[in-house]
């Protein structure tokens, strides 16, 4: 491949802003979310286990008591999840419960960019959340690329002007970075913002590499592929941002065994990149966020599975989590008119979270107005 040809392919894949002038931390702190796309199913995930409602609205699909996984001071939780119970043990994971936004959408594309963007229901925002946490900001300013999204080819949470790479084989991106180089070129005008953006490329591609080698055995399949890139890239410390796609969360039938099989993936995921990342010394400085675009439905429906809710539950791992359980369960005795959970709190206080406690950044900026923080990081 040449230069040119390199350019053309991968100049969608990495969106170049030009960088500050001053400097910053080699290492800045690393967000990791792993999106469950679809919509998952937040019920069957943590579990009304003492509520009656929850029997009646879910005959088929319940859990029942004696399957679920408890951990001490924990809800119930689905038996797939029981690898986390370390994590839990030690203080490193905390349950976000009830998290949702007013006037929810039910479409899967408009629900989630609604989340990318941390808009309100009706307002359509052109950037994404973390492009404006990122955009003039000197403590990112060292990283290789604001982020690296794998899994999926949109940029989500990163479009609109991040420098952003998305790719679904690092090893290849790595090897056709080094093809590229703007050395000893001179150039204005549109010909230097085509090179601004080869030189990105080149500086990405040198530590978006997978060749980091780890004693943890990551889980088999594509998805164990994907964190074990996602942990060979964490492990560089010069990515900001990580985003893991997992899908196939969208259960409109015959959700049990589905479902039970999702969880597994994402909790032995977890906790391969927790001992991943602890034997290179990244662990302490890494945040751990999954989120979804919506729940599911409370009511089962004829095909043993879930029709598109609202509220969901979010999960946080890492070593400045406050471990625990934060926000309130959504009412099934409250329901709204169209039979769904009313949320308790507002994804972007989950977002402000990020913003003040993780980064120490002003949220109001990137939010557009004031939420409070949820205080799951210490």
């Amino acid at each position: 491949m040449d230069r040119r040809t390199f350019l053309s392919a991968s100049s969608a894949l990495l969106s170049c802003a030009s960088l500050p002038a001053w400097a910053a931390p080699a290492s800045p702190r690393l967000l990791i979310l792993i999106e469950l796309r679809g919509g998952n199913d937040a019920l069957n995930t943590v579990i009304p286990i003492e509520d009656g409602a929850y029997f009646d609205l879910r005959p088929r699909l319940a859990l029942k008591p004696d399957a679920v996984a408890r951990f001490a001071g924990a809800p119930a939780l689905h038996p797939s999840l029981a690898p986390l119970e370390s994590l839990w043990r030690d203080g490193q994971m905390a349950i976000l419960q009830g998290v949702g936004y007013p006037s929810p959408n039910l479409s899967h594309f408009r629900s989630i960019e609604i989340w990318d963007t941390a808009s309100d229901s009706q307002q359509f925002l052109q950037t994404g959340w973390l492009t404006r946490t990122v955009d003039k900001q000197s403590a990112f300013a060292a990283s290789s690329a604001d982020g690296v999204v794998i899994g999926a080819a949109d940029l989500g949470p990163l479009a609109g002007g991040a420098r952003a790479v998305a790719l679904n084989d690092p090893a290849r991106f790595a090897r056709q970075a080094r093809l590229a180089s703007a050395d000893g070129v001179s150039a204005r005008g549109a010909l230097a913002h085509v090179l601004r953006v080869e030189s990105d490329i080149v500086r990405a591609g040198a530590d978006v590499r997978p060749d980091v080698s780890f004693k943890t055995e990551f889980p088999r399949g594509v998805f164990g592929i994907t964190v074990q890139h996602a942990a060979g890239i964490a492990a560089t410390g010069k990515v900001t941002v990580l985003r893991l796609t997992l899908s196939g969360f969208d259960t409109h039938q015959n959700q049990s065994a589905i479902h039970a099989n999702l969880l597994r993936v994402v909790a032995e995921s977890v906790v391969a990149l927790r001992a991943a990342l602890s034997e290179h010394g990244a662990w302490e400085r890494t945040l751990i966020l999954t989120y979804s675009e919506f729940g599911r439905r409370p009511r089962e429906n004829q095909s043993g599975g879930t029709d598109h809710g609202t509220a969901g539950a979010l999960f946080a791992f890492g070593p400045q989590v406050r471990g625990g359980v934060h926000g309130t369960a959504p009412s099934l005795r409250a329901l709204d008119d169209a039979g769904n959970l009313r949320h308790t709190t507002d994804f972007r206080r989950v977002y402000a979270a990020v913003l003040e406690h993780w980064w120490h950044l002003p949220s109001e900026r990137v939010l557009q107005r004031r939420f409070d923080p949820l205080r799951f990081i210490s």
